[in-house]
């Protein structure tokens, strides 16, 4: 005959039931007048049962200690048992009890038992201005506009404070979603929370002990919008810090099927009911008094511009390098100026070659604004009080700094950074003061607005609106490490859908089909005699060098330093070996890149090439310079020595075809220059980075161009660069996948692994192998 499980009753004694409390004993201390007993009336029959059993965290009870109002209450209450505390009653009814009933034992609730888990009435959150906090510069509508919200400079601007209602009592709901996050990893990540059902049961821990339930779509609602915020402020106490844009994220849960209330700051809710209710951009008609004609793509780019001026928010015009985007940043101001809407100047900051760039352009798009430059020291301080008479101000990035007292005073109408890149890291001198400045808008132009990482972008977003994706060390944290280094796809969607709203990007190959085809051709040549042998010695260098640095865990940091070191001298080898620091090269010495360059470049002039040669050294500009004066080639050249007043006057005389050649170092003429009299473009050496080398081969390949462009990469085979290509290709694919490309693609980290294949030894040549 098979034994019968044990029985428990769970049953809470009060006054009803005549219990006024208990003294305390051992290590039960006192109770008030509520007690909770358990009871056996069915005994263990077996060994496995009596180990469950004394598993258990009960204590047996002196009945004696039990307070009656009569004598004769409490009677058949021996034997039995409690916990250590009252309020430990929640926790076991919820999770022992489950447990026990699965082993199969036979568990009964007393009518009155005061620990069952209660089902959550109703949801609620209040958010309110933190008037105590430093908010430090906040963006300036123009006059008459609402100020521009989400742009405090830290956390703190605004005060979240979550709560729920259970039987008419509000209970503080932030503890129980920290001690979730603590038991249930599921609820830390979006992917996995997103998969939870929305019907599930989830169960929290209220102070005091008690337990509540809830299903699990309202939960999910609240973490899916603010899941980085509370899981970096777990530790903390409520209520929680939230800058402006993350409590403007907050309206998204005040929808009548999310179960939420949210209750204060109605004028954040206020920015996103405009944005929901403004439909997408519409594309104007043709503004009158623009001195050229926009095409449909440039017109679809400034009705984007002007709804983020409508909406009063940031945005980065990041369309492919040579497709106008400056013609369409001036084409906003002239129809705002039209409007009545550039009632302050615009401001303009750009690397200094391209001031000159933007004057002439002004003067070509939009004759019609009054544009002038810092550029002339004796006219800055003219320039600056006439501000009231000027519709366009020019500004070099050194000059943003420099003047940045005098900068941060006005309130410009718009502010927009050019080739922003150039301001990529947040505490340089030039991004500290840009964030000082104040504007009614901010615009970012860029064709590259990720390069190397995503904290490049992060620094944009900062500019543009500051808090959107959180302090910097949060960013890290949430994304940076998921993506680039643990190489999360789904992570890198989830951050592609917060940022491609204020950013238009468009292709060539979508939106040019009249540009003519570029066809990019990687020169593989062979290193030989003595230059092959003074490679292999400085790569054996570096590579016993790096070895070392790995043994000793430190590739980073200064180490790193060091085999940056080492790398440059092997690219410097490849170009020329006369370009390697405190090395003697004998007369004769084989210089591969240059003799294929004094071979190929009078061939393509002959047959009616114009020619664009870029280097990342100076130095091998020089050595080409000297190489085609002897062949007699007339050209020109352009690098960080050419001064500024000249260099326009290069770029028009190049224009004009007073030279079939034009050298320019890479950093001097790799953005935002107009060359399209150039059908040639020669990379003499690959540079870590796809999107500077793409910079370069759009000076000449832009709208303006009407003939076929051929672009040949210099590339020693086998060697560092080849490896540099490959990591190029590693880099264009975080960039594709957050601006738009594909992004499904896991994305690897740079490790050191890859630094040793950088210094693998030379492959042996088709001729060798012969």
């Amino acid at each position: 005959m098979t034994a019968l499980p044990p029985r428990l009753i769970l049953q809470t004694l009060n006054r009803g039931d005549g219990l006024l409390g208990m003294r305390p004993h051992g290590k039960l201390g006192p109770r008030g007048d509520r007690v909770t007993l358990i009871r056996m009336t069915r005994g263990l029959q077996d060994e496995a049962r009596i180990t469950q059993w004394q598993a258990l965290p009960l204590h047996a009870v002196d009945v004696s200690m039990l307070q009656w109002r009569d004598a004769s209450f409490g009677r058949g209450l021996t034997p039995c048992w409690t916990l250590e505390q009252e309020d430990q009653f929640a926790d076991f009814a919820a999770d022992e009890v489950p447990r026990l009933r699965a082993l199969g034992w036979e568990i009964e609730f007393a009518p009155g038992f005061a620990h069952h888990s209660l089902a959550i009435d109703a949801w609620s959150l209040e958010v309110q201005p933190d008037d105590g906090a430093d908010a430090g510069p906040v963006e300036l509508a123009a006059p008459g506009r609402v100020p521009t919200l989400g742009l405090s400079r830290r956390k703190g601007s605004w005060l979240l404070s979550l709560g729920v209602t259970v039987q008419g009592q509000r209970v503080d709901l932030a503890p129980m979603i920290w001690d979730l996050l603590r038991k249930d990893r599921r609820w830390l990540y979006a992917d996995a929370i997103s998969g939870i059902d929305d019907d599930a049961i989830i169960g929290l821990r209220a102070p005091g002990g008690r337990r509540l339930h809830t299903t699990a779509a309202p939960l999910k609602r609240l973490m899916l919008n603010l899941l980085e915020i509370l899981v970096a402020q777990r530790s903390r106490r409520a209520p929680i810090q939230l800058t402006s844009w993350e409590a403007a994220r907050l309206s998204a849960l005040d929808v009548p099927d999310s179960r939420w209330q949210v209750h204060g700051a109605a004028e954040l809710r206020a920015l996103w009911e405009r944005l929901r209710q403004a439909g997408p951009p519409r594309v104007p008609d043709h503004p009158e008094g623009l001195g050229i004609t926009l095409r449909p793509y440039q017109l679809q780019g400034l009705a984007w511009l002007k709804y983020l001026q409508r909406q009063q928010l940031g945005g980065i015009l990041a369309d492919d390098m040579g497709l106008g985007k400056t013609a369409q940043a001036l084409a906003h101001l002239w129809t705002e100026k039209q409007a009545g809407g550039l009632t302050a100047p615009a401001l303009v900051v750009a690397p200094t070659s391209l001031i000159f760039n933007w004057v002439k352009e002004a003067a070509l798009v939009a004759p019609g604004l009054r544009v002038a430059t810092l550029s002339d020291p004796s006219e800055r301080g003219d320039v600056l009080k006439r501000l009231g008479e000027v519709d366009l101000l020019l500004c070099s990035y050194g000059l943003a700094w420099r003047e940045v007292r005098a900068l941060a005073r006005p309130v410009f109408s718009v502010l927009i950074l050019d080739e922003a890149q150039a301001v990529k890291n947040p505490r340089s001198r030039a991004a500290r003061a840009l964030r000082r400045f104040q504007a009614a808008q901010r615009l970012v132009l860029t064709g590259t607005p990720l390069e190397n990482h995503l904290g490049e972008l992060w620094t944009q977003f900062d500019f543009l609106m500051p808090g959107y994706l959180g302090e910097s060390r949060e960013f890290a944290r949430h994304w940076r490490k998921p993506i680039e280094q643990n190489g999360s796809a789904e992570r890198a969607r989830e951050l592609a859908s917060r940022v491609r709203p204020f950013i238009l990007r468009r292709l060539k190959e979508q939106v040019a089909a009249d540009l003519p085809p570029m066809t990019v051709l990687t020169q593989r040549i062979p290193l030989q005699g003595r230059q092959r042998q003074l490679y292999e010695s400085v790569r054996i260098g570096g590579d016993h060098l790096v070895r070392r640095l790995l043994a000793q865990s430190e590739l980073f940091g200064s180490g790193l330093i060091t085999v940056l070191d080492a790398m440059l001298k092997l690219r410097q080898v490849c170009c020329d070996p006369r370009l390697v620091p405190g090395i003697e090269i004998p007369a004769g010495m084989e210089a591969a890149k240059l003799d294929w360059l004094r071979e190929k470049v009078p061939e393509l002039i002959a047959q009616g090439r114009t020619i664009l040669v870029f280097s990342q050294f100076t130095g091998m500009l020089a050595l080409i310079e000297e190489a085609m004066t002897a062949a007699k080639v007339p050209l020109l050249k352009l690098t960080g020595e050419t001064p500024e007043a000249r260099r326009g006057e290069v770029v028009r005389r190049f224009q004009a075809g007073e030279a079939p050649l034009m050298l320019v170092s890479l950093k001097a003429g790799g953005v935002g220059l107009t060359l399209t009299a150039a059908d040639t473009v020669i990379q003499v050496d690959p540079w870590w980075n796809p999107a500077v080398d793409a910079q370069a081969q759009a000076r000449a390949h832009r709208i303006g161009q009407s003939r076929p462009v051929f672009v040949h990469q210099l590339v020693i085979e086998g060697s560092i660069e080849e490896r540099m290509l490959e990591l190029q290709a590693r880099k264009r694919a975080l960039a594709d996948g957050l601006l738009g490309r594909d992004g499904g693609e896991r994305l690897e980290k740079f490790s050191a692994a890859e630094i040793e294949r950088l210094l693998a030894p030379l492959q042996p040549s088709v001729d060798e192998d012969d």
